[in-house]
């Protein structure tokens, strides 16, 4: 259920662009964000914080390629987002010795400080690279080209948090013996 709520904006976003181009699927988009994050705020009675810098972006870059008509903005924005978490994790991680993935979830998974850093450096790395993977196709691509990766491109973070899933299974203490 929670991967269609992820997936929706994506896909109602791709299916906008086809029938009526870039402008209209950028406001289908910023609709179809409000609607997610009213879904998952429903559901939680709460917003995590890269949902709502998620939705400041949207909104943001959104209205500025709407305003100005300058697609740019639009394709530029998973970039600034994955740019951002990058460095957030890695400012914490390194700067200020904090691991903001074991500070948000280490109430809910027991693992080791070896686990928890790998896993931090593993989500720097996953959205540096995101970042630069956007940031080459927007540049580089044409429109369509980048409508076609937003979408098809959803098969990274399904895959990277796959990966994940297996990494940290293998190192959950098992608390029924």
């Amino acid at each position: 259920m929670r991967l269609l709520i992820d997936f929706f904006p994506i896909a109602l976003f791709f299916v906008a662009y086809k029938w009526h181009g870039i402008y209209a699927a950028t406001a289908v988009l910023m609709a179809a964000t409000v609607v997610q994050m009213g879904l998952i705020y429903a559901i939680d009675r709460r917003l995590q914080t890269v949902q709502k810098v998620t939705l400041l972006l949207v909104l943001v870059f959104g209205a500025l390629t709407l305003t100005l008509q300058d697609e740019r903005f639009i394709k530029w924005k998973p970039t600034v987002l994955y740019g951002a978490m990058a460095l957030a994790l890695a400012a914490a991680l390194w700067g200020w010795k904090k691991n903001i993935l074991q500070v948000l979830l280490g109430s809910q998974l027991k693992l080791p400080a070896p686990v928890w850093s790998r896993l931090a450096m593993a989500w720097i790395g996953y959205c540096g690279f995101m970042a630069a993977l956007n940031a080459y196709v927007a540049a580089y691509f044409s429109t369509d080209a980048w409508v076609d990766f937003k979408l098809w491109g959803y098969v990274f973070p399904v895959l990277f948090l796959v990966g994940q899933g297996l990494y940290v299974a293998r190192h959950l203490k098992d608390d029924t013996a």
